[in-house]
């Protein structure tokens, strides 16, 4: 048995989980709305204030999409609850981040400065050499950070670039004189 698809998803108060037909499940809460069609092969019902997902046999398949559809779901719970936030450091001598309206600008050492704009429902904000995207999808806060960070992806000699915070950079020995 899925260990994470076997437990429950605790819905918080002010908090509403709507499975329509097809498992079209939709989440409101204080932050906004989210809605979702997961695989139609699990069963999800709402018992009381907790969301159960059950699968209907033990194939391979679907063991694999019962936790899957769990986590889905408990991502949208905390999405509209509490929302999710990715944070991006900019490293280098002269890269520098700004934002102007819904436009976030960087300086990464090319000819011309990389403009992006805000994609509807996430928000990006400057913080010296942070950058701080907030949004209530944790999937399209992770995909608009990756994006950001594809524009100057960190090298491993001097560390330059656009890394996550909590991200680890292997270093290299860069090239030795000759004897």
């Amino acid at each position: 048995m899925s260990r994470i698809g076997r437990m429950p998803i605790a819905v918080p108060a002010g908090v509403t989980v709507d499975i329509a037909e097809n498992n079209h499940v939709t989440v409101k809460g204080p932050k906004g709305t989210l809605e979702r069609s997961l695989p139609t092969e699990m069963e999800i019902k709402l018992e009381g204030s907790e969301v159960i997902v059950t699968r209907p046999n033990d194939l391979k398949k679907m063991k694999s999409l019962h936790g899957l559809t769990r986590t889905l779901i408990h991502n949208m719970v905390v999405g509209v609850t509490e929302g999710y936030e990715k944070v991006l450091e900019v490293n280098g001598v002269g890269y520098r981040a700004s934002k102007a309206g819904k436009t976030l600008t960087l300086n990464l050492g090319f000819s011309h400065p990389v403009e992006m704009v805000d994609p509807e429902g996430l928000e990006s904000t400057v913080d010296g050499n942070k950058i701080i995207i907030k949004g209530i999808d944790k999937e399209r806060v992770g995909q608009y950070a990756a994006e950001i960070r594809d524009k100057k992806r960190p090298e491993p000699y001097k560390g330059k670039g656009i890394k996550y915070a909590d991200e680890v950079i292997r270093r290299k020995v860069g090239k030795t004189g000759k004897k």
